[in-house]
């Protein structure tokens, strides 16, 4: 698994800014492609080469006494899942009430626990540390989110703890993550495709809590599938439980090779399909939309072609995404999703000669030049891949400046027409040429 850390405190201490600064960049609530809007609640960062995630968690305060058991289990949600917490303090307002509370709750966890004072912005603010020793933690490091002043020292701490924990599977097994929200038949998928029931499954939302991973082979090809819980937009949280699922899809997505997306076949798409789509984009995942509790839908011979019309038209930003027809429950079209995967896998890690390449740049050039943008024209002189799951191409350009964002869809387009990629993202990466 993903080694974690977790962002932790009440209110207003700087969390979201500590987590911005971390992560390196401003983490915006919306994106222009349709379907990708959404809360973030973690993201990945990189520190002196080592790559992890850090969790966003609400501001624990107990002004309420009421929500005290839901403050409880937002603070249980990173000592469950997280490998490290950071625990930030304001050093500006010093210790409250809510910052004893909160540090007792994190005595209980076998985590290590780093604390952060914050707003320390200036070398004459230093003394607002010592006040903070009284939580009973380590030595409190001294940070400005605002200014990245001792983030890096904090980081060095977190990497101190840092430990080889992801599960690697030989090279030619393909892991596959089921994704979708609560109750649309994942666990019901998995036991179809095991033969066996080996997951709980259930009418209640959100009966799945942990990723489970189990090995299996198939017409000679070695498989990992990973069940998942249900993801819920993060506005919808209310339970530990449910957030803690989320964060155990979203590893379980980040080390599988092809997702499949299921979709309730008799309700429909919601907004939160989309989301769960949106996660798969960002994590540049070979995906498959699997149409589950087809057998529950009143159709002719029409239907299954004006469904898949509608799923082209709510899933645009994944359109390369094949989509297959099944019930999970009855055991029906199972034997429809392995061809699926097989062909999203193989394209996921297909390399192409650099010379049919150039030679589709070229045409692509040719039949569309590239129009003035930011006063030049871009010129584009060659192209080469430099990397698989999912193919990564490095176009080489006068300015990267100049390519507007149309042409570079453009030529996302020209390539998938000209060479089979259903089933995988592609990644685009302009370079200056010197």
């Amino acid at each position: 698994m993903p080694f974690k850390v977790a962002i932790v405190g009440r209110p207003n201490v700087g969390k979201s800014s500590l987590f911005n600064r971390i992560v390196g960049e401003r983490i915006a609530i919306t994106d222009d492609q349709p379907g990708v809007t959404r809360d973030r609640i973690y993201a990945k960062a990189q520190w002196l080469t080592k790559n992890f995630s850090v969790i966003d968690t609400g501001g624990i305060d107990i002004g309420d006494a009421p929500f005290l058991q839901q403050i409880r289990a937002q603070a249980q949600i990173a000592m469950d899942e997280a490998d490290v917490i950071i625990f930030v303090v304001d050093g500006k307002s010093g210790l409250t009430d809510s910052d004893y509370y909160i540090a007792k709750i994190l005595y209980e966890t076998d985590r290590p626990v780093l604390l952060a004072v914050n707003k320390i912005d200036d070398v004459n603010q230093m003394a607002n540390i010592y006040e903070f020793y009284a939580l009973g933690f380590n030595d409190p490091i001294a940070v400005s989110a605002h200014h990245s002043i001792g983030v890096g020292d904090l980081l060095d701490q977190v990497l101190s703890h840092m430990t080889e924990a992801e599960i690697v599977y030989p090279e030619n097994v393909i892991k596959l993550c089921i994704v979708g929200r609560p109750n649309v038949g994942k666990s019901s998928l998995t036991n179809a495709i095991l033969g066996e029931e080996r997951v709980i499954v259930s009418d209640i939302s959100g009966t799945t809590r942990d990723a489970i991973d189990t090995r299996f082979r198939k017409d000679r090809q070695d498989y990992v599938v990973i069940d998942t819980a249900g993801i819920k937009k993060r506005g919808k949280i209310y339970e530990d439980t449910d957030k803690y699922s989320v964060l155990r899809a979203l590893s379980a997505l980040e080390r599988s090779d092809v997702a499949l997306l299921m979709i309730d076949g008799e309700t429909g798409v919601i907004e939160q399909d989309k989301h769960v789509g949106g996660y798969i984009v960002d994590q540049y995942k070979a995906v498959v939309i699997v149409v589950n509790k087809w057998d529950l839908v009143e159709k002719d011979e029409r239907t299954m072609a004006k469904t898949e019309k509608r799923l082209r038209d709510e899933f645009k930003f994944i359109d390369y995404a094949e989509i297959v027809f099944i019930s999970a429950k009855e055991k029906q079209r199972i034997h429809t999703i392995f061809p699926a995967i097989l062909r999203a896998y193989e394209n996921y890690s297909k390399q192409m000669p650099t010379r049919i390449l150039n030679e589709l740049l070229v045409d692509s050039v040719a039949m569309n030049p590239p129009s003035i943008f930011n006063q030049g024209k871009a010129q584009f002189h060659y192209a080469t891949q430099i990397g698989i799951k999912p193919p990564t191409f490095v176009f080489f350009v006068n300015n990267p400046d100049y390519v507007h964002f149309s042409y570079e869809r453009y030529l996302h387009n020209q390539f998938r027409s000209a060479i089979d990629f259903t089933g995988t993202p592609l990644k685009f990466i302009l370079r200056k040429k010197v």
